[in-house]
């Protein structure tokens, strides 16, 4: 059987999209001819913790783990925070921000480049390249962000000839909040050339969706491929009943640029109008939101109708996806917003329950939903069409004929995913 290094810095038991993409590779490319064995931190700075993730690590895989250092301890005692607290979202409004987080933004922009976990690039070149002598692998896939795994890869590459993948879950210099990092033009030039070192050296491009395939194209890389995110197997039976209430589901963050300010006006206005509607609604929020949400929430008067968590095991997400009413997906309200297809996307696809959608009228999520059936998607600033879509939902509801029959969604599947990684990187070697 070929073998694979994967080289990422989120894994179980830490959670969030970044895990599950190379965890869900991982517990499938057996079955399609190579041997994961994976190479992560053994002290990150994840976001949340899900024990229940470890269950999908393929048995007796090889797990490899180095320490790390970061420089969040130092963050977090100029800025007040404790040892055990979780970073958030990135550039997350902070109510206290002042001197010191603007510096600490500054300099985390300008000299930790591209960006916080640089110190593990070079001692992890040498363990690999020392374990790699002994135990040669066929391919080397690196996944970013954090985009300093990539220079992992390149600096393998260079000293032993192996093949290397680069994967790519977020854009590097175009993601949406790359302008807001206070950069420098020496800063911004060193970006830019180490964005294109990786882009030309490595062997081959996968990104998630076909807009930053294209993203990439126009800077003249031409091995790029789209794998996207996916979901696991769906159940063979779907629960068929509708919740007691009219409940609209957001499952993970909310920064400031997803905030759906139309999106709680329309729903004040129904909530004001229809009596009926106001007896039914909840607005479920499963994940870390910006405060400037919850100021615009408060501001129409939805407070009391909405439910909040900060964080659910990913083994409870199917479960609060079927039962729900309606989907609330949420895409970047930022210029590149079109290649944005997030995992939690594809899990919302698996739960056929119909997805309102905001972001792109023409953005890759929209040609999707189009294709399966399985919801509508609204720009920022079309409120009558918002309004009008969830009168029309709430009426459907009220009949108890809620259901989204999806089509073709199968090909979404991680094992299909899986199936086409397999044979990228068998063609890679051939």
């Amino acid at each position: 059987m070929n073998k694979v290094l994967i080289v990422t810095y989120y894994w179980p038991p830490g959670s969030g999209a970044g895990v599950q993409r190379w965890l869900k590779f991982a517990k499938y490319l057996r079955d399609f001819g190579w041997e994961p064995v994976v190479y992560t931190p053994a002290n990150p700075e994840p976001q949340e913790i899900d024990i229940s993730l470890l269950q999908d690590i393929p048995d007796n895989m090889e797990v490899i783990k180095s320490p790390i250092w970061e420089p969040y301890n130092i963050y977090k005692r100029l800025t007040g925070k404790k040892k055990e607290d979780r970073l958030g979202v990135a550039l997350m409004s902070d109510k206290k921000q002042g001197f010191v987080s603007r510096l600490s933004l500054w300099i985390r922009s300008n000299l930790f480049i591209p960006d916080p976990r640089r110190f593990w690039v070079r001692p992890s070149v040498r363990l690999l390249s020392k374990y790699l002598h002994g135990r040669p692998v066929d391919v080397i896939v690196t996944t970013g962000p954090p985009h300093s795994m990539h220079l992992i890869g390149l600096e393998l590459k260079k000293r032993l000839g192996i093949k290397w993948v680069a994967d790519f879950r977020d854009p590097w210099t175009n993601i949406d909040f790359y302008r807001d990092l206070a950069l420098t033009r020496w800063a911004d030039r060193c970006h830019k050339k180490l964005e294109r070192k990786v882009l030309h050296e490595a062997d081959r491009i996968i990104t998630v969706s076909p807009g930053m395939s294209r993203e990439f194209a126009s800077m003249g890389i031409s091995r790029i491929a789209t794998i996207t995110n996916g979901f696991d197997v769906v159940p063979a039976s779907l629960t068929k009943h509708l919740p007691e209430k009219f409940t609209l589901l957001h499952l993970g963050s909310i920064p400031k640029s997803r905030n759906p300010e139309n999106l709680w006006r329309v729903m004040a206005d129904l909530v004001r109008q229809n009596p009926g509607f106001a007896g039914k609604l909840q607005i479920k929020l499963i994940g870390k939101m910006d405060r400037i949400v919850l100021e615009s929430i408060g501001r129409y008067e939805l407070l009391d109708f909405v439910l909040s968590e900060d964080f659910i095991p990913h083994k409870n997400t199917f479960h609060e996806l079927t039962e729900a009413a309606v989907l609330l997906l949420f895409i970047n309200n930022t210029p590149n917003a079109g290649g944005i297809l997030t995992n939690k996307f594809f899990e919302y696809l698996s739960a056929r329950r119909p997805i309102l959608a905001m972001g792109p009228a023409d953005g890759d999520a929209s040609v999707i939903l189009g294709e399966t059936g399985a919801g509508k998607i609204f720009e920022y600033n079309d409120p009558a069409g918002l309004k009008n879509h969830l009168l029309d939902l709430f009426g459907l509801y009220s009949q108890n004929k809620l259901i989204t029959d999806s089509r073709d969604i199968e090909r979404f599947s991680r094992k299909n995913l899986a199936g086409e990684l397999g044979e990228l990187l068998t063609k890679l070697i051939s």
